[in-house]
């Protein structure tokens, strides 16, 4: 086995020996290497309790050093120690300038970490750690500089020179190039830096703040896409002005970029000022993306400008503490999300996310808390743990706090630590000061890893009008903790009379927040006239598994009655899961599949109650999925699940037919496109009835699914038809619709992704043929990690039943393509291994064959940290 890597520890945190007060930056943009001039203005950290420590900065092995100067001093080789991953320079006095000149090659970068070059434009990547790629640096995000930087490149091939902050001066340079001078006034970690270069066009816009000042608001693409960059400065628009509203945060800067980059590993980045984007997250059109897609796009972007205080003005002390920023920013950019949309649809959205990939995170060997112990990798960090669960804690934290004293906590928060790099403690201590309420038990939820379960019973004394809930918690051990202590859980509660209403609480209100701190608590509610069926969790309140003994009748009544329309979505998938996992086992049993008549009857009131939001219905009506199936299984039989879930479809669609017409055609309607709430709804629920009409094998159906592929104005439904016919068994009518869709889509890349992965998912045979064919297509590049996550990803991740073929073909072409990226890009690498992690869960001839593969994966060779860590750690 190869030599483990170093394991980085929170509790061996020091604070840094140097502080960086100015960063003087100057890139020198050449074909066939960039020189990178950095002059430092560098003193002691008088809180380090080292004096006369040596200056240590971090930087990649690849760089080439030219030049190193203290205090205008060249030194000469014998008075610094070059290793590796360090600079070193002995005897350097409190306050001095360090001079570096170091040569870089971007074009050799297809890791798409620090300064690279891809489809002939310059761009930088510098989260977690990929500053030290450009230049020798405290690449640490608790040392924050005010940074000035230069960028010079030739004049014709890159017009466009972009930079953090505001440009402050420009002009013309030797040889046909040009310079443009940027100066960043607020201090920020390197993680932070951008950079920019290339032929680029942009829309521009204007936005005045609460206070008056003025903002310039740009957007960079390539000139082809320009007609794709509306609606993301809407959302942007949208979103600074939410933000001052709820929570009072002005922009600060006179420019806001964005640059939309293809060659992207991320979703997005929050330069300050400057964000660059992966173009899947930036460019919309009705012609070329999804209403998930416009939905995507409207999300980042906000994500992206709100961190411009929830992690840029206020940063992380170290990167144990990612939550800090990620957690709190996506739990922004969600309320923000439910604002501008449906908030129970919303809700539904982010909750089915986190129960299928972050509890899945959870039960497998990467567990980790939302504040890690350790790590070997910190981009192995970017978990939906430390996102999606990261905002789960915050929302609990809203929720025990009220509206009103959390609004009072983050304004204490920013006002406190702006400018600092901080902890998650901080964070707590500010909602702890500003409310009065105590968090000191919550705080478990930043050091304890795995999904608490509540077990739930009730009691009813008739004759004293009593109704008491008893709950009881525990957590499954997790690498490293196998004893946890009681969390602080909120759980919302309402109780529902045999009428269907609201019974009111003791509070005064329908809904009660309990909060259960102890292993076991009974909770009582007085003057109730009859027992009740609780509505327990309402909207998620805390992202636990919790195990009630539902009748399915007393499913069917929520479905009807539940106030809370996030439960009633949650009424609807656990009838589905109760039908569905009794079918497995008479499956797995060899008997014959019958599918219980309250499903079909509890179908058919939704379809046919036209009160009801066409937007929860489309999601009521969408049977559990097989991921999420899986997760809620032991030992998961990828086989049964499938061919069970497909049965009940079926089932469903054969029975409900007439009122799956009618619905497709009351939503079938011919209007411009328009991607709001209400047409996004009537969109989805269109959209899932052919989903359902087409599983009955009807010739009509396919004519039906055609002639919207044909007809369609837009991508959500040529795309949703596209997919239905690809995965049906008319192979040779698919084949004609995805010829005829590359041939009009080849030159529109983001497109081509959607064609690629609808392929790749397809559950039919012959699907893995498929992807390695398309592995040779034109389309296909395995350095562009937006292609990787289409095609191998869409292939391992969304197609379970070929993935786990029976013959280990999918394990063996997985572990293929990790070996290769390893070496290529190894964050994306590391990514791509999360499908065999989960070996254990599996029966033991799947487990045998995945845990072979992810052995040889580790003897290929020299890994990089990345994968070393995720595959190590899966075969511990």
């Amino acid at each position: 086995m190869p030599q483990q890597p170093q394991v980085i520890y929170l509790k061996d945190y020091q604070v840094p020996e140097f502080l960086i007060e100015k960063t003087d930056l100057r890139f020198e943009l050449q074909a066939d290497a960039t020189l990178v001039k950095a002059r430092l203005q560098i003193r002691r950290n008088p809180q380090s309790l080292s004096k006369n420590s040596a200056l240590v900065l971090q930087g990649d092995k690849d760089l080439v050093l030219c030049r190193v100067a203290v205090n205008d001093q060249v030194l000469a080789e014998q008075d610094y120690r070059r290793s590796e991953e360090s600079l070193s320079i002995n005897d350097v006095p409190d306050v001095f300038v360090l001079e570096t000149v170091t040569e870089i090659y971007p074009d050799q970068n297809t890791a798409l970490e620090g300064l690279y070059r891809s489809d002939g434009m310059y761009c930088t990547q510098c989260e977690a750690e990929g500053f030290r790629r450009i230049t020798f640096y405290l690449d640490r995000p608790d040392v924050m500089s005010v940074f000035t930087t230069t960028i010079e490149a030739d004049k014709a091939a890159y017009p466009v020179l972009l930079s953090n902050g505001n440009p402050v001066a420009s002009g013309d340079a030797d040889g046909d190039r040009h310079w443009v001078t940027w100066e960043d006034p607020f201090p920020k970690p390197a993680y932070l830096f951008a950079l920019v270069a290339g032929d680029l066009a942009f829309i521009e816009d204007r936005y005045v703040t609460g206070s008056g000042r003025e903002v310039t608001l740009q957007i960079f693409a390539a000139e082809k896409d320009l007609d794709k960059l509306d609606y993301a400065m809407i959302s942007l628009k949208k979103s600074m002005r939410w933000d001052e509203e709820v929570y009072g945060r002005e922009y600060d800067l006179d420019i806001y970029m964005i640059v939309a980059v293809d060659f992207f590993n991320m979703g997005a980045m929050e330069n300050k000022g400057l964000n660059i984007f992966n173009t899947s997250c930036v460019l919309a059109h009705p012609e070329t993306t999804t209403d998930a897609g416009f939905q995507r796009v409207e999300g980042v972007v906000a994500h992206e400008y709100f961190h411009n205080w929830s992690g840029n003005r206020v940063t992380c002390r170290d990167w144990f503490q990612l939550s800090l920023k990620e957690g709190f920013t996506v739990f922004r950019d969600a309320e923000f999300s439910a604002d501008m949309n449906s908030r129970t649809v919303k809700r539904v959205e982010d909750v089915s996310l986190l129960r299928t990939a972050q509890f899945a995170e959870d039960a497998g060997p990467m567990a980790h808390p939302i504040r890690p112990a350790s790590f070997i990798e910190i981009s192995n960090f970017y978990t939906m743990t430390i996102y999606e669960k990261g905002a789960e804690v915050v929302r609990m934290i809203h929720t025990l706090l009220g509206a009103e004293n959390f609004r009072k906590g983050s304004d204490l928060y920013f006002e406190r630590h702006d400018g600092q790099a901080v902890t998650t403690d901080d964070f707590v201590q500010a909602m702890e000061d500003a409310s009065g309420i105590d968090l000191s038990q919550f705080r478990l939820w930043y050091s304890q890893a795995g999904t608490p379960v509540i077990d739930v019973s009730d009691e009813y004394d008739a004759s004293q009008q009593i109704y008491t809930l008893i709950l009881k918690q525990r957590c499954p051990a997790t690498p490293g903790q196998s004893e946890k202590a009681p969390f602080h859980i909120p759980v919302s509660v309402g109780l529902l009379g045999k009428s269907g209403q609201d019974m009111m609480l003791s509070n005064g209100e329908t809904t009660q927040v309990l909060e259960l701190k102890e292993a076991e608590q009974r909770f009582s509610f007085t003057e109730i006239e009859e027992k009740p069926i609780p509505s327990l969790l309402r909207s998620f309140s805390a992202p636990v598994k919790l195990h009630y003994g539902y009748q399915r009748d007393d499913l069917v009544f929520l479905m009807s009655h539940d106030s809370d329309g996030f439960n009633r979505w949650e009424a609807a998938q656990k009838l589905g899961v109760d039908i569905l996992q009794e079918l497995i086992g008479e499956y797995q049993a060899g008997n014959e599949l019958v599918l219980d008549n309250r499903l079909t009857a509890a179908y058919r009131a939704v379809l046919t109650d036209l009160s009801l939001d066409q937007a929860m219905v489309s999601k009521v009506l969408t049977l559990p999925t097989e991921a999420y199936l899986s997760e809620l299984s032991d030992i998961i039989d990828v086989d049964a699940i499938h061919a069970v879930r497909e049965f009940v479809i079926k089932t469903l669609a054969e029975a409900l037919s007439s009122e799956l017409i009618a619905v497709y055609d009351r939503c079938n309607v011919s209007e411009k496109y328009a991607p709001d709430a209400t047409s996004i709804a009537r969109r989805a629920l269109k959209n899932l009835a052919l989903s359902y009409l087409m599983k009955t094998g009807k010739p009509e159906q396919l004519e039906r699914a055609l002639t919207q592929f044909q007809d369609a104005d837009n991508m959500t439904d040529s795309m949703a038809a596209l997919a239905l016919v690809v995965h049906s068994p008319y192979a040779k009518a698919a084949e004609v619709i995805l010829e005829q869709f590359y041939l009009r889509w080849k030159n529109e890349p983001l497109v081509v992704n959607q064609w690629l992965s609808v392929q790749a998912s397809n559950p039919s045979k012959g699907a893995l043929n498929t992807v390695k064919q398309l592995m040779q297509h034109e389309s296909f590049n395995m350095r562009n990690p937006n292609k990787v996550r289409s095609l191998i990803s869409g292939f391992s991740s969304l197609n379970p039943v070929n993935f786990h073929a029976m013959d280990g073909s999918g394990y063996r072409f997985l572990a293929d393509q990790i070996i290769e990226l390893n070496n290529l890009n190894p964050q994306i690498a590391s990514r791509l291994v999360t499908p065999l992690t989960r070996w254990k869960r599996y029966p033991a001839d799947r487990q045998g064959m995945m845990r072979e593969e992810l052995q040889r994966i580790m003897d290929s060779g020299e890994l990089s940290r990345d994968v070393f860590e995720v595959v190590s750690k899966s075969l511990a």
